[in-house]
């Protein structure tokens, strides 16, 4: 039996994503400074509150985040695991219409207000259509999530993060899958006075060709992807019933699986 394991996209063992939250002016900057080092980042934003306290806009919302993703933040960012659970869907579901009206696609993901959640939150996504949740938590680890409805970042960009940033650029064990997920809000920057940080930062990490850059919503469905593989019990041949190509390290070799082939192995 062939040894097989999951890669990134063209045999790539290392991804990056971005998170920000709020969807304040200073996103405007940011997705800039992305975009010219090839970044790409998620943004979650309270569409009940877009246009107010120097909120983007909504009219200018599908523009600005085109090429990343768009994602929910709840309606008015209340600390929902004090609040009943019938605002908690409102705040989810209605945040998700709105967002989905602007941008045209479907919204899938979300981060959680003010970090705020609870088992019983968990257990209620699936049911509203969300597909992952990011928490406040960071567990300074390049570790691969295994609940992604508790999806914890690596590091907020004010820990230390061009240190980080070495040492991700460093791991070469191709034996591991490695993610450095940095998260925070824009408007920290300005508060801080560092916006050198980040652009430093996307400078020296940006447009290598071992890092796959992702919004959060591209992995979820990648590793969704790989789990939906049919692999025949000898694991001599594979069938992709999804549109994704997913890659394949077997052995000591990159195999591509496009959507909707079958290949042999072995």
């Amino acid at each position: 039996m062939p040894n097989i394991m999951m890669a990134f996209p063209q045999g790539k063992h290392k991804v990056l994503t971005m998170s920000y939250d709020d969807g304040k002016s200073a996103d405007i900057k940011l997705v800039e400074i992305f975009n010219k080092y090839g970044l790409k980042g998620t943004f979650h934003l309270n569409s009940g509150m877009l246009g107010t306290n120097g909120r983007i806009p909504e009219e200018k919302v599908a523009a600005l985040y085109s090429g990343h993703e768009v994602s929910a933040h709840t309606l008015t960012h209340p600390t929902i695991a004090r609040c009943p659970k019938e605002q908690i869907i409102e705040e989810i579901f209605a945040d998700r219409k709105r967002l989905e009206r602007l941008v045209d696609y479907t919204v899938r993901g979300m981060s959680y207000p003010n970090g705020s959640y609870n088992k019983a939150i968990k257990e209620m996504l699936p049911h509203l259509g969300v597909e992952y949740a990011r928490t406040a938590q960071s567990t300074g680890q390049f570790t691969m999530p295994d609940d992604l409805y508790e999806w914890k970042p690596t590091c907020h960009h004010k820990v230390d993060l061009m240190n980080v940033a070495e040492t991700f650029v460093n791991l070469n064990k191709k034996q591991y899958l490695y993610m450095l997920y940095v998260w925070g809000h824009s408007y920290e920057f300005d508060n801080d006075h560092n916006w050198p940080l980040i652009e430093g930062f996307c400078e020296f990490i940006g447009n290598r060709s071992d890092i796959w850059y992702a919004t959060n919503i591209e992995i979820v469905d990648y590793l969704k992807a790989f789990q939906n593989l049919k692999f025949s019990a000898s694991c001599h041949f594979v069938n992709n019933p999804s549109t994704l190509t997913v890659w394949l390290q077997v052995d000591n070799d990159i195999v591509e699986v496009k959507g909707g082939s079958q290949i042999h192995l072995t």
